[in-house]
């Protein structure tokens, strides 16, 4: 699919610039409160899994969309680094599922997506109880107790977030590049783009990669996924550095993306990986989505001129010439249901009928005229109207046999 190449939008350099306030290194992700508190790694990062899955059960139960629920999961992470999970003397600890509903909380602010407290405070009950139909009223002392935690940690994940609320989601940064790069109607490219996008609220990858680079990194994905290929632009250069992204970043970006999809559990107990590691150095392969100009320019130009010029008529001619000709496509059947060999370097038949045939051919006439029976019970008018449908079925006509057989009489 040619794209569109309308005017891509310019970053905003305040969002920009928001946003490298929290970005960070593997090392320094590695040394997070929570970490330096004792919790392992794995358990750090599991934690973070199962306060974001909570927001996505909690949204599903508020129908909210999934620009919502990305943000809360932003919020959750980036507290996270500044906060710990583990308790420590004179400080209490920050439960994931507490911190997940504050932060829903505040991204329907943000997002302007509100929905009413009472049945924000339900939806966490029946999520965090694994009770979807569980009966919630004012009464319950489990709905004033997370009422009372989701109003206190508001003030603790403003706190911790600086009151830094500047996002860009990176759903409206993808649409953006499929629309400049006329790929908004690959329906299949677009949804896997998207549901990898949702995997990565998961993991870290919104602390590690801005969000222009995440969204770069799901249609990257998406594009080896779905075997499309992204046309280069007329300078010749590939689809990321038109939009400004470093190759290597969206190949860090995927890897990271990976982890998602190791060692998934199966029934049968066994841990199997269904992923695709990408090579970070070297751009071999790149070539899965990227289809460069000089393949594409003369097929983009013809599409659009919609014009056939004389040598690729006549070309197309010699085809059609090539794929009718007996003596190029296989062996030309005779009128006495022989096999005449044919040449398929010139065309020029190999062998011509012997003395033999050719008698038997004119006594075949002559039956024919005559209207004499065959051997299995046909008439002979029968037996060469059958001939002459088979041939039709080969690409030969009545007319072309009947030239023929004057040929070999």
């Amino acid at each position: 699919m040619s794209p569109s190449r309308e005017l891509l939008a310019l970053p905003n350099e305040v969002l920009m610039m928001a946003e490298s306030q929290w970005i960070f290194t593997e090392s320094e992700l590695a040394r997070t409160p929570s970490i330096l508190d004792g919790l392992p790694p794995e358990k750090e990062r599991e934690n973070r899994g199962k306060g974001v899955n909570f927001i996505f059960q909690v949204g599903i139960m508020l129908k909210l969309p999934q620009v919502t629920l990305a943000t809360a999961s932003v919020l959750l992470h980036r507290f996270f680094v500044r906060q710990s999970m583990v308790e420590a003397p004179g400080r209490p600890a920050f439960h994931y599922y507490s911190m997940a509903a504050t932060s829903i909380f505040l991204a329907t602010k943000i997002e302007e997506d509100c929905r009413k407290m009472k049945e924000l405070v339900v939806a966490c009950v029946r999520v965090a109880q694994k009770d979807p139909r569980k009966l919630v009223d004012e009464q319950d002392k489990e709905y004033w107790r997370w009422k009372d935690n989701i109003l206190h940690n508001e003030d603790v994940l403003l706190e911790a977030l600086c009151f830094d609320l500047t996002l860009e989601p990176p759903y409206k940064v993808l649409f953006e590049y499929l629309n400049y790069f006329g790929e908004n109607d690959n329906r299949r490219l677009r949804n896997s783009a998207w549901a990898f996008i949702n995997d990565s609220c998961m993991t870290t990858l919104c602390l590690q990669f801005s969000s222009r680079t995440i969204a770069a990194s799901a249609l990257y994905a998406a594009a080896k996924h779905c075997h499309t290929e992204i046309p280069d632009d007329h300078e010749g250069r590939p689809w990321w550095e038109v939009i400004g992204i470093d190759i290597r970043a969206i190949k860090q970006a995927c890897n990271s993306l990976a982890a998602v999809y190791e060692h998934v559990q199966v029934k049968n107990g066994r841990d199997i990986s269904i992923h695709e590691r990408t090579p970070e150095d070297g751009s071999g392969s790149t070539t899965k989505t990227r289809a460069r100009y000089s393949q594409t320019a003369q097929d983009e130009q013809t599409a659009t001129s919609g014009v056939i010029g004389d040598d690729e008529l006549g070309a197309a001619e010699g085809s059609l010439k090539r794929s009718r000709s007996p003596s190029e496509t296989h062996s030309r059947p005779t009128v006495n249901g022989g096999i005449q060999g044919t040449d398929t370097t010139n065309g020029n038949r190999e062998a011509s009928p012997s003395g033999d045939e050719r008698s038997q051919g004119e006594e075949k006439r002559r039956r024919t005229a005559n209207g004499s029976v065959g051997i299995n019970g046909a008439t002979d008018d029968d037996t060469t109207a059958n001939a002459a449908v088979k041939n039709e079925h080969e690409g030969h006509t009545a007319d072309d046999i009947s030239e023929e057989g004057e040929l070999e009489a």
